[in-house]
């Protein structure tokens, strides 16, 4: 997840992806928007000026955007009318062109000119070139920067000048989340291996691809062509691609307009006066879907379901690392709990154990009696819906209590689905390598095309480059024309903090975590990959000023990068004041605010370490347990046993 805090030191007067008040600063007179995942949106539901600039595709989805319980209630008919987070900003919300430099005027007599360039991450997500008459930013907000894309915009008429070396990038604000040497399969490869994978099933098995979030879009038109079938969606993702597809108000017949290249093969377009429908469905009676968690259809219900998961990358020994909570996911990509098809005396064994279960009254075991009977004589996996926000009161907390035990106690496979007229069954989940974010080596890449004079990251976890001597020119400095580099001044003045014990730092050692970091023991100065997401320590440092040293960030330049003498600590979302328990006794604050996820302290700091013994076992060819948190109970309790990776 992002912790970029939307300020830009080149440009003190405008935000980036990050809209809450930064006390010590005057407003912003611009902002910008680079895309509509929730890591990038802190503080836009209360925004009421600026304006704030995006690509046309970005507009159209944010005003159409609904919270989580919002769109689940609606489609249950609980809520009588949708309730759109961001459709309030439908005037504040200024789309540009693509690869079209725009003059904007800040105030009289301040000018800026912004550039947009696609980011090939999700629809609409862009990247910004910002430019006046003596500096030059590029902010790519979340990238893939893959070997073509490099090359495009390298090509670029409106960033030649900088790949040809006749003006030079003063910084580079880039997306690091993943900064370790490790390979990722371009999107193109992952789409063919799914391909590959998918042919091999019977023509009657149905698929569910969990698209949690944007960005797969590619991924069902390719599915839906090779296959020649529809794709079921809920009817929210149906309204919000249908967004995407345009056309003259003016005229009944008018030229139709997408507003990004997905949208035709996703919801169809009109020649002449034939409509030629999209790959995407609202009929559940179709071999593919991609309906929404909490609103599955009657189909993926009741039958067996071939599940689809998209992975950052494979490792050498074949071990999938699962994308979690990168990119605004969170939770998305966990497994649903499911009861296997159970035989009779498996459904007495497993009501012995609810039977042992003090806490679970008379009248609540003879309901899940009836629910075991019900679930063996269906012959088919009983979903067993365990999110604790779904349940109204005490009893029903009670029962998703004992069907987590009876889950943990009974051990049972998930089954696999056999091959027609083959002695092995082929797996109910397939896996592809799918990265929506760039591996270190695009990055690198990307800067060699470009040569900044200086990169600032955007997504940084402080505890482990500390920890692991993690810095920019290390990472990157080969690929920059300068020599000094702000983030890594900004570092030391950190260090220095921690080392001389000005604060609480073991406290600021101890919680500034990550919710998906997946970091390697390499030998120190190697690159480090992870998804960091806390923002840069937000700890004033009264006896140690950056502007001491020299070569350091300028006090000028620290008030405006929130760093420095004057780091301003940055707030919680709302919806992760449940969580401020953790943090109390820091100095620190993160944003937690992903999609639908909230996840304790605990279980950062688990995920980080599942993912060091991931990797060592990978390169010692060791076989040592993996400790992860619960998926079942919000992310309280840890596994007691758990081996390989989910």
């Amino acid at each position: 997840m992002s912790t970029f805090n939307g300020l830009v030191a080149e440009f003190p007067d405008i935000r980036i992806d990050f809209f809450r008040h930064h006390p010590d600063l005057r407003p912003p007179l611009a902002c910008f928007l680079s895309h509509i995942h929730s890591d990038h949106l802190a503080g836009l539901e209360s925004l009421r000026s600026p304006f704030v600039y995006c690509s046309a595709a970005t507009k159209e989805i944010l005003l159409r955007l609904e919270r989580f319980p919002c769109r689940i209630n609606y489609a249950k008919g609980i809520l009588e009318t949708r309730l759109q987070t961001y459709k309030h900003l439908k005037n504040l919300l200024k789309p540009l062109p693509l690869e079209t430099p725009a003059v904007l005027e800040l105030e009289p007599g301040i000018h800026i000119q912004v550039t947009l360039f696609n980011a090939n991450h999700c629809p609409g997500a862009v990247m910004f070139l910002i430019e006046d008459q003596g500096k030059a930013i590029l902010y790519t907000g979340d990238i893939r920067s893959e070997p073509w894309f490099v090359n495009a915009i390298s090509q670029s008429p409106s960033l030649i000048e900088y790949s040809s070396g006749l003006k030079m990038l003063d910084t580079i604000y880039l997306d690091t989340s993943h900064i370790e040497d490790v390979s990722f399969p371009t999107k193109s490869e992952g789409i063919g291996e799914l391909l590959a994978k998918v042919a091999e099933y019977p023509p009657d098995t149905i698929f569910h691809f969990q698209a949690w979030t944007y960005g797969y879009e590619d991924v069902w038109i390719a599915l839906s062509k090779l296959l020649g079938a529809k794709i079921h969606v809920d009817e929210y993702k149906m309204r919000i691609y249908a967004s995407l597809l345009t056309k003259d108000p003016a005229s009944k017949f008018g030229t139709q307009f997408h507003l990004s290249p997905e949208a035709a093969g996703l919801v169809g377009f009109t020649c002449g006066n034939t409509h030629h429908a999209g790959c995407l469905t609202l009929d559940e009676k179709v071999r593919l879907h991609s309906c929404e968690k909490g609103n599955y259809c009657k189909t993926v219900l009741e039958s067996p379901v071939v599940r689809i998961q998209p992975i950052v990358t494979r490792l050498p020994n074949g071990q999938d690392v699962a994308e979690v909570g990168v990119g605004g996911g969170g939770d998305g990509l966990e497994r649903d709990v499911e009861l296997d098809y159970l035989l009779p005396t498996e459904a007495e064994a497993l009501m012995d154990v609810i039977c042992g279960l003090d806490e679970v009254s008379d009248d609540l075991k003879e309901q899940i009696r009836l629910f075991l009977l019900q679930a063996s004589a269906s012959g088919r996996k009983i979903p067993l819906d365990l999110e604790r926000a779904n349940f109204g009161d005490d009893n029903e907390t009670k029962i998703a209590n004992a069907f987590q035990a009876i889950a943990k106690m009974s051990q049972l496979g998930r089954g696999a689905r056999p091959t027609a007229g083959a002695e092995e069954a082929l797996p109910d989940l397939v896996t592809f390598p799918y990265s929506r974010h760039s591996s270190y080596a695009e990055l690198c890449h990307l800067l060699e095309a470009l040569k900044p004079r200086d990169v600032w990251p955007c997504t940084v976890n402080p505890r482990e480059w500390f920890e692991n001597d993690i810095t920019i020119e290390g990472l990157f400095g080969r690929y920059c024309t300068g020599t000094t580099f702000k983030h890594d001044d900004l570092m030391k003045d950190y260090a220095d903090n921690v080392r001389a014990g000005v604060g609480n730092n073991d406290s600021q050692v101890t919680t500034i975590s990550t919710r998906s970091s997946v970091p390697h023991n390499l030998p120190q100065g190697s690159p480090k990959l992870g998804r960091e997401t806390t923002p840069f320590p937000g700890t004033p440092s009264p006896s140690i000023s950056a502007a001491d040293r020299p070569g350091s960030v300028s006090q000028t330049q620290s008030e405006v990068l929130g760093a420095g003498t004057s780091i301003s600590p940055i707030e919680m979302d709302d919806d992760s004041m449940q969580n401020q328990s953790s943090f109390e006794d820091s100095d620190l604050t993160c944003i937690l605010g992903s999609q639908n996820s909230d996840l304790s302290q605990q279980a950062l700091e688990a995920r980080v370490n599942a993912f060091r013994t991931i990797l060592e076992n990978a390169d010692s060819n060791t076989d040592k347990e993996i400790c992860l948190m619960s998926t079942t109970d919000n992310h309280s309790e840890v596994e007691q046993e758990l081996r390989g990776f989910l």
